[in-house]
């Protein structure tokens, strides 16, 4: 992805650069208006590709062939197809964890240890725990994240509220772990140290997770939790139908372990999906049960096309069932529309143009913070994926901040502040596709509760106003 290339259109100007993202933007607005929350469920979807038909146009009248711009989309979903896979190797481990009460001894225990008092600030510490040994915000949520957003509903807690906090805490890793492929990729594209990068993220990081745990803990002190059902009741309903029992985090342990030795996620994520299913037939008799074919028929069901665990208990019931491989269906139709719209917009050339526009009003020091944070902000809205929002405002702004004396990482920190972080808030984008499917809460229930993520743009451009650590290039010298 660092060795993309930046695709320029003479023929294009601003204006016919962003007849595009109006038309897209106009139709989302309108399609949300008419669907409410059921828009992500394929409307969307199409109105993208619309958007996509609409670059089209602007790209015929701009001298871009039909072949390059669907060169450039076939481009574009060869880079998302590894995000697919795993898509659908998390809807199956999810399956698999369910129905080897690995999700349900997890709610179990969570419900036993953690505090409900202090359990929002709680979620983001563990989230960024995990985040920041395993490198990837997409693998905290698919394993603690699905637990923890279980356990927050089981004690009366909006799953949006949970989502928000593990989203927070697992982007906050993300980003300060030397294992994350957009921390690396930022360093790279802005041409600095990886460990200085980190170092110098974490002055706006680490002030902007503290609001952040401040902001959770006042939910948590404020907000009635356990009134829904007695905890008694709870564990009891689990323990009926489930076994209940220490071994059982073994599955998990393993697969954070694989990620931390850098074996690839998609590896990772077989090999959870695979032992979830050893653990069903071992540990939960009552659920997978019978001859050979019978155990073979019931997991690849589960793991193919969900599973539902029925307990005594209406609230569980609601939190054991899973979608498996089907499930993720939905997320990754609308990774793939969303990919069309954005190859289009980068082969014609729009992409390039609104973000060199950005950068003519670059005219002082926090105008080239403020460009840059909302060059990735247009990359993430118009491109949809996380990485070009970082590549291509890389690429783009990377001499300017050279030519005013500024260390190459003021420019990597001021990508993962905006780039990195804000994908998940974008319901099309990859990213808050990906949380979305994985956590199964709407990216409108969560936006509002992930504070760490909408608040990192607005840090760096308050550190950039006040020229707080602003390293200049003189400085790196000496």
């Amino acid at each position: 992805m660092s060795e993309k290339i930046i695709k320029q259109n003479q023929q294009l100007n601003i204006w016919k650069a962003l007849i595009p993202v109006i038309a897209l933007v106009t139709m989302l607005a309108y399609n949300v208006y008419v669907f409410k929350d059921d828009a992500i469920s394929g409307s969307n979807q199409f109105v993208l590709l619309l958007g996509a038909a609409v670059a089209v146009i602007v790209g015929f009248f701009n001298k871009v062939t039909f072949e390059t711009m669907m060169d450039n989309v076939g481009s574009n979903l060869k880079s998302v197809s590894g995000a697919i896979l795993i898509l659908l190797l998390v809807g199956s481990l999810a399956a698999a964890w369910l129905v080897s009460g690995v999700i349900p001894a997890m709610i179990f225990y969570g419900i036993k240890l953690i505090n409900p008092t202090i359990f929002l600030p709680t979620a983001v510490i563990i989230s960024a725990l995990i985040s920041i040994a395993t490198g990837s915000s997409w693998t905290t949520s698919a394993t603690i994240g699905i637990a923890l957003v279980a356990i927050g509903e089981a004690i009366g807690l909006p799953a949006g509220m949970v989502a928000g906090a593990v989203i927070s805490g697992a982007y906050f890793g993300d980003k300060m772990s030397p294992l994350s492929d957009t921390t690396n990729l930022a360093a790279a594209m802005a041409g600095t140290n990886l460990f200085t990068h980190i170092k110098y993220m974490a002055y706006t990081t680490v002030p902007t997770i503290i609001i952040t745990l401040i902001v959770f803990s006042v939910f948590s002190f404020t907000y009635d939790v356990g009134e829904v059902e007695g905890t008694e009741v709870l564990l009891e309903a689990i323990t009926e139908k489930f076994v209940i029992t220490p071994w059982l985090f073994l599955v998990p342990v393993i697969v954070i372990g694989l990620i931390i030795k850098k074996v690839q996620p998609l590896i990772a994520l077989l090999v959870g999906t695979l032992l979830g299913c050893i653990a069903a037939v071992i540990f939960q008799p009552e659920i997978i049960s019978g001859g050979i074919s019978d155990i073979y028929r019931q997991l690849m069901t589960a793991i193919t096309t969900g599973a539902e665990v029925e307990t005594s208990s209406d609230k569980l019931n609601d939190l054991f069932s899973a979608g498996g491989m089907s499930g993720m269906l939905g997320t990754i139709w609308l990774i793939i529309c969303a990919m069309v719209f954005g190859g289009v917009m980068e082969a014609i050339g729009a992409l390039a143009r609104i973000s060199q526009a950005l950068l003519s009003l670059a005219s002082s020091v926090f105008g080239l913070f403020a460009s840059t944070v909302a060059s990735c902000l247009a990359l993430n809205l118009t491109a949809s994926d996380q990485y070009l929002a970082i590549v291509v405002p890389g690429k783009m702004f990377e001499k300017a901040y050279e030519d005013k004396g500024l260390a190459p990482e003021n420019l990597s920190r001021t990508l993962e502040d905006s780039g990195t972080v804000t994908s998940a808030l974008i319901p099309w984008n990859t990213c808050g596709a990906y949380q979305s499917g994985v956590l199964q809460v709407d990216v409108s229930e969560y936006f509002m509760y992930a504070i760490f993520n909408y608040l990192s743009p607005f840090m760096t451009l308050i550190f950039a106003a006040f020229k707080i650590k602003i390293a200049e290039l003189k400085e790196v010298k000496e």
